[in-house]
């Protein structure tokens, strides 16, 4: 399929691509149509710490982990959340 099929004829789309994401309940615009979970991280102020796990939510599904350099297609209305990250599993537990 060429280009022009994609934007109704006109051979180029002169519109910026802008997709909202979530990510704890709060929206980002990007323009990227794939991201790292790097640059994910990146994206709140201040940045998501190693302490903690990015996850995809996955409505009906179970929710994906996505680590640094996982690649994901962006799209609107996608949602990630964050979660404690288990480094040490029982550590505390005496």
């Amino acid at each position: 399929m060429s280009e022009s099929e994609h934007d109704g004829g006109h051979g180029h789309d002169d519109r910026p691509k802008v997709f909202e994401i979530k990510i704890d309940r709060t929206t980002y615009k990007v323009h990227q149509d794939v991201l790292t979970g790097a640059e994910l991280r990146r994206l709140p102020e201040p940045d998501i710490g190693p302490d903690r796990d990015l996850f995809e939510v996955v409505p009906g599904g179970s929710d994906l982990k996505i680590e640094v350099n996982t690649r994901v297609e962006i799209r609107n209305g996608l949602r990630f959340f964050t979660a404690p990250a288990q480094i040490n599993p029982g550590a505390e537990e005496g």
